[in-house]
């Protein structure tokens, strides 16, 4: 009516995480689409919503740099709608990245013959994704996080401690990888390489003390990370993944559904409640 008082909306933001994705750009587009991130045409669709990836876009899978690409578009989206996009740096960024520098550069070693190339071959690496990149795709990728806290949750790749090697806190672990990254320091290149493939941290009896020292020393509530395919960690197949895993005393919440090996794309909304 005339005159009659409007009350404000109230807006309700959500915050997501989604694991990795490896180079399946429609799967992860219709999982994005399921909980009413993206619209039909692959478009911001979250208003306000937070998004973050927590790495691995490439390798494994068809297009990886397709998988950039609508990552990147997203995030401008995004942010012009009042939402957020952010993204974390997997391993696989960092092979992809190490190939394009180094590609069959011998890497300083007294355990044989090393080289990007050859990892990256071994691990997935597509020349499609090599072809693709672009200036722009390395700028972006370069200045990518290792690590950060939204919800309260710790925000990791790898489910592993030597992320501890680069700094006793979040900033300076980020400062300190993306200074190795703007080098071209093959060997330093190669320790981000070799310390975010190792995994299983949390794992075990010991896991959620080795899991909340962690915590005590970055900050956040729990611990979610991907890199670990969960059916590994269940030792059952990935097309029976339907949920995240939450696991060392409920310190740890692993998200990579496996999605390069039939499991699904998993997007969780943070806090995570397993009962819901």
């Amino acid at each position: 009516m005339v005159g009659e008082e409007q009350l404000p909306v109230e807006v309700t933001t959500s915050t997501y995480v989604v694991g990795d994705v490896h180079g399946h750009r429609d799967g992860l587009a219709e999982a994005l689409r399921a909980k009413g991130l993206l619209d039909d045409f692959d478009n911001w669709a979250g208003t306000s919503d937070e998004l973050w990836f927590l790495g691995d876009f490439v390798d494994r899978g068809p297009d990886g740099i397709g998988v950039i690409d609508l990552v990147m578009q997203l995030q401008e989206q995004a942010s012009e709608a009042g939402g957020a996009v952010h993204t974390l740096l997997g391993n696989h960024e960092i092979l992809l990245l190490g190939m394009y520098h180094f590609g069959e550069t011998e890497v300083p070693s007294d355990f044989g013959p090393r080289s990007f190339a050859r990892s990256w071959e071994i691990n997935g690496g597509l020349l499609s994704d090599q072809d693709g990149l672009t200036d722009a795709h390395v700028e972006w990728l370069t200045s990518r996080p290792l690590v950060a806290i939204a919800a309260d949750n710790l925000l990791m790749h790898s489910d592993t401690l030597e992320y501890l090697d680069w700094g006793s806190d979040i900033d300076g672990i980020n400062t300190s990888v993306r200074g190795v990254l703007e080098s071209d320091d093959i060997s330093e290149w190669w320790e981000v390489w070799r310390r975010m493939t190792t995994r299983y941290a949390f794992r075990g009896p010991d896991g959620p003390e080795v899991a909340q020292r962690l915590l005590d020393q970055l900050g956040g509530a729990r611990i979610v990370h991907g890199h670990s395919v969960i059916a590994d960690q269940l030792g059952i197949h990935p097309a029976q993944i339907e949920a995240p895993y939450l696991y060392a005393g409920g310190k740890a919440l692993g998200i990579d559904g496996g999605l390069f090996v039939g499991g699904p794309c998993l997007v969780v909304e943070l806090p995570y409640n397993a009962e819901s």
